[in-house]
């Protein structure tokens, strides 16, 4: 069976890598830097007799990501992993990231989701996991892009879902909504958290697992699974004044 995932040079991305390749998956490894996607595609060979692909692709073009679906076909898997964040005051920050930002968190998302749902809905088989965020159910003051990208990938992926039931589809989508995990993302948002931070192969092991299982919300650690909770019941200014206290933290 083969995988595509997109951000699979570090954090999240790679350590699912590693995991789906210790499970004799194939993989076709999508990232900006080519140094270590070669890297973690050794590794991958040496340590599982699998097959790996690399492509060192800017997923913020969307004819890049056009151009990946024409390049790749024929797969079981599609992970949706690439994203980056931002913190600062909404008037402050730099319009161009964030710019950046939307085209890889969201256009991104959408036209991959897109593309290989009608191929996987022809074939009557295929997964979709979809990395969102706890930021996806929340208010963001400070970070207010960031969590505005991921809060479209969870309502577009709701959406889809509800549809595949509808159509009683074989095809499964899935979204891994983690809180602060510890990897580069937040040494590109400029943030510190002050909160505990899970370990990344950790979440990677139990969204495997969970997607495997058919899981559509994958939340990682009760502590967030209380603030997937919390946002449903606490009204949104009181969730967004504890937000703000809790980016207002973040900022170094």
């Amino acid at each position: 069976m083969r995988v595509l995932i997109t951000g699979a040079s570090s954090g999240i991305g790679r350590d699912m890598a590693r995991i789906l390749a210790s499970q004799g998956y194939e993989l076709i490894l999508v990232a900006r830097d080519v140094n270590k996607l070669n890297q973690i595609s050794e590794e991958l060979k040496e340590k599982n007799e699998i097959k790996v692909e690399t492509i060192s692709m800017d997923l913020s073009s969307e004819n890049n990501c056009k151009e990946l679906y024409k390049k790749v076909r024929d797969i079981d898997i599609l992970i949706n992993n690439a994203a980056f964040g931002d913190c600062g005051n909404f008037t402050k920050t730099s319009l161009n990231k964030e710019l950046n930002m939307i085209h890889t968190n969201i256009i991104a998302y959408h036209i991959l989701t897109k593309l290989y749902l009608i191929d996987m809905k022809a074939q009557g088989s295929g997964k979709i996991l979809n990395v969102a965020s706890i930021a996806g159910f929340l208010p963001g003051p400070l970070m207010a892009t960031y969590y505005a990208t991921k809060a479209y990938i969870v309502k577009l992926s709701e959406g889809i879902r509800e549809e595949l039931k509808k159509e009683k589809s074989n095809v499964q989508i899935s979204i891994l909504c983690p809180g602060p995990v510890n990897t580069n993302f937040n040494h590109v948002a400029n943030v510190k958290f002050h909160i505990r931070e899970a370990n990344s192969m950790k979440v990677a092991k139990y969204a495997i697992k969970k997607m495997q299982q058919g899981k559509f919300y994958i939340v990682p650690g009760l502590d967030v699974k209380i603030a997937k909770l919390g946002a449903k019941i606490v009204p949104t200014p009181i969730i967004s004044k504890i937000t703000y206290l809790v980016q207002k933290r973040k900022i170094g």
